[in-house]
């Protein structure tokens, strides 16, 4: 059984990226593994970082976008025959048994379609990204982040912020920075929408994908992101978080979604 992995490259700080080579690479199995880096970079600097021979370095410098770079990858791992395909952020950092341990977890259970750990930040603090299916007024909310007495039961619940910390769980959407696909999921639900240069490609690929199968959030193991919110912060990344957010919006539904609700209310009932 082959299970493979890629991390798309962009001018990445060197030693951030190396933490996650090593991470995956020196990852606790038995099972082979092959590791893609696409770079998306405009010099192929990085190709310096192809140190093992389990390492497929791909320059790539049209730089399509993040899941038009992981395609490229997930495309190759299918001609190999690659049973499961982990997306990886560059960075991210994570122990010697998370791989196994996921791997593991999907291995038991075929309608499993996608995967997340727990994610934290560097000071251990868990990172709310699961998600309930949005409406447009929940990004708009989540970005506003007030008044305080909406905004404060909107994020506990649109978050999933409430679930206990070590439980195994369904939701809709999961985040891209560390994902675990089952290679058959996306052969029947498709790969990453090119149409999302950056943003809301995972939350568009994770619904497809819990259409037809489960998406687990699995609590059990955890990575550590190192995680920066340039949309929050650079005028150029808000301009295309706005651009995803509309393509999002105009493939599902702006207003009537009517899948929307009906997933979110199977999704929160797992609680009760």
């Amino acid at each position: 059984m082959l299970v493979t992995g890629s991390i798309v490259l962009y001018k990445s700080n060197r030693v951030v990226l190396l933490k996650a080579i090593d991470s995956f690479l020196n990852s606790r199995h038995d099972y082979p593994c092959i590791l893609f880096l696409i770079d998306n970079s405009p010099t192929d600097d990085l190709k310096e970082l192809k140190t093992d021979e389990r390492i497929v370095y791909i320059f790539n410098p049209s730089n399509p976008g993040f899941g038009a770079a992981h395609n490229i990858a997930i495309k190759k791992a299918i001609e190999m025959d690659s049973k499961y395909h982990f997306v990886i952020n560059p960075d991210v950092f994570f122990n010697t048994h998370v791989i196994s341990s996921m791997v593991n977890y999907i291995m038991g259970d075929c309608k499993i379609g996608m995967m997340m750990p727990k994610i934290l930040n560097t000071d251990l603090t868990r990172q709310n990204l699961p998600k309930l299916l949005p409406a447009p007024i929940d990004v708009v909310l989540r970005k506003l982040k007030k008044p305080d007495f909406i905004y404060k039961p909107f994020i506990n619940k649109y978050e999933l912020r409430f679930v206990e910390d070590n439980r195994i769980y369904q939701a809709p959407i999961l985040s891209g920075c560390f994902t675990l696909f089952n290679v058959d999921a996306l052969k029947t639900k498709g790969l990453y929408d090119d149409g999302f240069f950056m943003y809301f490609e995972d939350w568009d690929i994770s619904r497809r994908i819990s259409q037809s199968y489960k998406t687990i959030v699995f609590q059990e193991v955890s990575v550590v992101h190192e995680y920066e919110s340039g949309a929050n912060r650079n005028k150029k990344l808000f301009q295309i978080f706005l651009k995803s957010a509309f393509h999002y919006f105009n493939k599902w539904g702006w207003f009537f979604d009517r899948e929307r609700k009906k997933i979110n209310s199977e999704i929160l009932s797992q609680f009760k």
